[in-house]
């Protein structure tokens, strides 16, 4: 069978962009091989900058149909209880906006046939007033598989972009572009969405429970636009559509007005009330305002206090409780720590100070975490270390035994340490004779203060006290005194590696640089996890190894050029930005190097690109070097951007040799202990980064720049 696709530019990871045109589809696993989790990502462009739309799902049967109102995903319900579905929000790109949405394609219900996505204007808006209308879709470590771009989508005030769905047990994507002109309510209400239509009963509600909510947690909640899709909706009609090929796999039957009724529909869990579009607001925790205190040493009362914290166990004891008891009460983000965990999306509660049966001696784990759905529990021990305590291989094994006798489901260990694939920080040993099996899951501190990081300053909760507990959570995570500070030494074989490099006495396979390759890879997945909570945007580290490579043998590898080049290399791929972001540490020289590539444009004349590059670059730091490269060879003219800034020409080659981009890089002298203080390895390669990002990566333009084919 033919797929209507055709090859596009190849990405950074040497795979192909697909190109779809309308009504055509594509098998994913025919792609990549990591698409049981996806995102798509619906993007636009404005000539004017201020056009924007929402995104919306709809999970739909055979019958063309959802199956309850719960099936609708929007602004007033971003996420799936049993984390199938999940509205990321949107980031902004060089005149508009992209929205992103994460599907769990494994989690699916069984029942769900068909994911219609698709996106809505307000205020009377339609998709004819913007540019560049698409939809990419990207696998499970964040490649670009394919693009289909909308054109002439016309004065709808709400598009179909595309749809996942089921053939022959994988899931395929097709592109649609079909347009409603009834807007967000009469698209749902098209797919069987009883749609709630009394705005101004809504508004009035929200302002009101907000208020009250406000002064309780002393918090502010941020207003977002109302769409003007909210009143009397008419039975929507759907636009035309240009003539596209005839379709070798057609797709599930038109859907017709018809409403379901709720005999008909597929009974929930719950019942949920009817979808309201009018937007509810999202509550952010208050800009801070002058203090009234009387001079600086006066210190505002916290609601988690580390001023009292002496010891290791006082630090483990609060730090479990403070987590799990926040977990409890803030829905939204108890259940993104746990998901992953295999956990069900149900009632939550937690626990400290257990005491568990063991024989003579009762064990006493730091948590327990139990979830409850239709009758059933799930139940996590939880194991907790701080500073920079290790985990003990004898205390989890028993806390594993201890599960696998009560018949819970998990054991979760909650650390500073950061796991790597392949290499489990504690070896556990399973009695292969025991029906079940208990799970054994790690959390770095790192990762509980990214998703609060993530819900808190970009997401945000519907609730304010929500949003107040939060903030107090990430106070305590980020003092000095809370011993939650992730990842914070490169180890014991540190030194003595530095030194042989330094005396040239390092021999490739010396077991010591592979654990400095090991804490490197540790190091670089915290950075990206901080960037990413600040950013609010995807931050993930480039792995260059081919597929399906043993992560011991890669880290091997990587160990034996750290000891012939005496550098340790990454890479970072931060979402909506223009190139890679490529980290090196030179621990001959002390010299820390960050560095992105961008393309050459496609048209244009090099002197124009040249001067474009140095005025984007205005605010940059003068000591910014920048390297043209050169098709074909290496070494461009290169030069600082204080030489530049009078003589953009200067970067041009001489020779009239094709330019294929240029390479920004600064550097810096890395620290030499292992531990926290201000000289420090680990602070020195988070400034670095954080420098390079702010002065130089915000600085580049952002719109789609292509390498040349």
């Amino acid at each position: 069978m033919s797929r209507q696709v055709t090859p596009g530019r190849r990405c950074i990871r040497g795979g192909l962009v697909h190109k779809l045109v309308k009504g055509a589809n594509v098998e994913l696993t025919a792609l990549s091989e990591d698409v049981g989790s996806v995102m798509v990502s619906l993007g636009w462009s404005s000539p004017t900058g201020e056009g924007d739309a929402d995104v919306s799902v709809l999970l739909l049967t055979s019958g063309g149909k959802v199956r309850s109102d719960a099936d609708f995903y929007f602004y007033n319900n971003p996420v799936a209880a049993d984390g199938s579905v999940q509205l990321l929000g949107k980031t902004p790109t060089a005149n508009g906006n992209e929205d992103r949405i994460t599907f769990d394609l494994t989690a699916i219900p069984a029942d769900v046939e068909q994911i219609i996505v698709a996106a809505s204007r307000y205020n009377g808006a339609g998709f004819g007033d913007l540019d560049d209308v698409r939809v990419t879709l990207a696998d499970g470590s964040g490649e670009g598989l394919l693009r289909f771009s909308i054109e002439d989508a016309g004065a709808v005030g709400a598009l179909l972009f595309g749809e996942l769905y089921r053939r022959a047990g994988d899931w395929k994507f097709r592109a649609i572009g079909q347009g409603y002109e009834s807007g967000l309510a009469g698209l749902a209400q098209d797919y069987g969405v009883d749609v709630d239509d009394d705005a101004g009963e809504v508004e009035e509600a929200q302002a009101a429970a907000e208020a009250g909510a406000e002064a309780a947690a002393d918090s502010v909640a941020v207003e977002a636009v109302s769409p003007a899709e909210t009143g009397t909706v008419s039975t929507p009609v759907p636009a035309p559509s240009p003539t596209a090929a005839p379709d070798p796999d057609p797709a599930p039957a038109q859907v017709t007005a018809e409403p379901v009724t709720k005999d008909s529909a597929e009974p929930m869990a719950k019942s949920v009330p009817r979808p309201r579009t009018a937007k509810k607001k999202v509550t952010l925790p208050k800009v801070a305002k002058k203090p009234l205190a009387e001079n600086d040493s006066w210190r505002a009362a916290r609601l988690f206090p580390v001023s009292a914290l002496k010891s290791d166990r006082d630090r483990e004891t609060r730090a479990t409780s403070v987590l799990l008891s926040v977990m409890a009460q803030v829905p939204e983000f108890g259940r993104r720590l746990t998901a992953e965990f295999g956990a069900p999306a149900g009632r939550m509660e937690t626990f400290t100070e257990v005491s568990l049966p063991n024989g003579d001696s009762p064990r006493r784990p730091d948590g327990v975490i139990r979830v409850e759905r239709a009758g059933k529990l799930w139940t996590a021990l939880i194991e907790t270390k701080t500073n920079g305590n290790s985990l003990k291989a004898d205390q989890v094994q028993a806390y594993a035994d201890i599960a696998a006798r009560r018949g819970y489901e998990a054991v979760i260990t909650l650390s500073n340490d950061v796991e790597l694939d392949g290499s489990p920080l504690v070896d556990v040993k399973t009695d292969g004779r025991r029906k079940h099996k208990v799970a054994l899951r790690h959390l770095s501190w790192a990762d509980v203060t990214h998703q609060a990081q993530m819900l808190i300053r970009h997401e945000g909760v519907g609730n304010a006290a929500h949003a107040w507990l939060l903030q107090e959570l990430l106070h305590y995570l980020q003092h000095d005194n809370s011993g939650c500070h992730g990842f914070q030494n490169m180890g014991p074989a540190w030194v003595p590696v530095r030194n042989g490099i330094d005396d040239e006495t390092l021999c490739q396979g010396d077991r010591l640089a592979v654990e400095v390759v090991e804490n490197w890879e540790r190091l670089v997945r915290q950075v990206c996890l901080r960037l990413g909570g600040e950013l609010g945007q995807k931050v993930l580290p480039v792995q260059r190894a081919k597929r399906g490579t043993d992560p011991r043998v890669r880290r091997e590898t990587l160990a034996d050029q750290l000891c012939l080049a005496g550098r340790l290399d990454s890479e970072l791929r931060i979402e909506g930005t223009p190139g890679i972001l490529a980290l090196s540490a030179d621990l001959r020289t002390g010299k820390l190097r960050t560095s992105i590539e961008i393309a050459a444009p496609e048209q244009g004349y090099p002197l124009t690109w040249a001067k474009r590059l140095v005025r984007q670059l205005s605010d940059a730091p003068a000591d910014l070097h920048v390297e043209t490269l050169l098709v074909g060879q290496s070494g461009g003219p290169r030069g600082t951007l204080e030489r530049l800034r009078p003589e953009p020409g200067d970067i041009l080659p001489r020779n009239d040799a094709e330019i294929a981009g240029f390479r920004l890089s600064l550097f810096r002298s890395m620290g030499s202990t292992r531990g926290t203080a201000e000289s420090g390895f680990i602070r020195s390669v988070d400034e670095a980064v954080d420098r390079f990002h702010d002065h130089v990566v915000t600085r580049l333009d952002r719109s789609p720049v292509s390498a040349r084919r």
